[in-house]
């Protein structure tokens, strides 16, 4: 790592000293792309609901009645195992109010359904300027795929799934329940 020495405007004094000025040293590590974009995994925002729908061309695609609806964004650099490992997560994600009403029952114990939605714009990155750039998402070939896994674990779980159409053009109509909604990502960043 290198170090930058920066002079700040101020100054200290040490019992009968004079006064000198401040220096700060900062550490600064440089991350390649490559490894910088591994960083960013697979996200989910997920959302409890009393009803759910994903309408495409006018035509209703996938509906559930109460459950959670996923909108999922595939990253660059993301795996099957994020995926199977994100599915799982929400899956037995205890956001659903027990006997005493706290959050303490899953998807799975409530019988719900489950609606997934891909959506790349989660991966849009506005930190610069006012139009989001889509790098960090997955090539639609790769995150199509990572989508299907996740999906199919889900089944495998038990849950009742629905789904939208990847690559089209989706509306979601949803009823959120408390409002809940969560943000998740494979990689646990928030």
């Amino acid at each position: 790592a290198d170090e930058i020495g920066v002079r700040l405007a101020g100054s200290s004094t040490a019992g009968d000293e004079p006064r000198r000025p401040w220096t700060v040293r900062l550490s600064l590590e440089f991350i390649p792309n490559s490894e910088s974009q591994s960083l960013l995994q697979m996200r989910a925002v997920v959302q409890r609901v009393t009803r759910a729908s994903v309408t495409v061309a006018g035509e209703v695609v996938g509906r559930i009645e109460r459950g959670l609806v996923v909108l999922l964004g595939v990253a660059v650099g993301d795996t099957a195992d994020d995926a199977v490992t994100l599915a799982e997560k929400i899956c037995e994600l205890r956001i659903f109010s027990d006997e005493a009403g706290k959050m303490n029952r899953s998807l799975l114990e409530e019988q719900g359904g489950l609606l997934i939605v891909s959506q790349f714009t989660l991966l849009g990155d506005a930190r610069k300027g006012r139009r989001p750039g889509f790098t960090a998402a997955a090539p639609p070939e790769i995150a199509e795929q990572l989508y299907q896994i996740f999906t199919k674990k889900a089944a495998e779980l038990g849950v009742t799934v629905a789904t939208g159409r990847f690559r089209t053009d989706m509306q979601v109509e949803l009823v959120n329940d408390g409002p809940v909604t969560i943000l998740l990502d494979s990689s646990k960043l928030f």
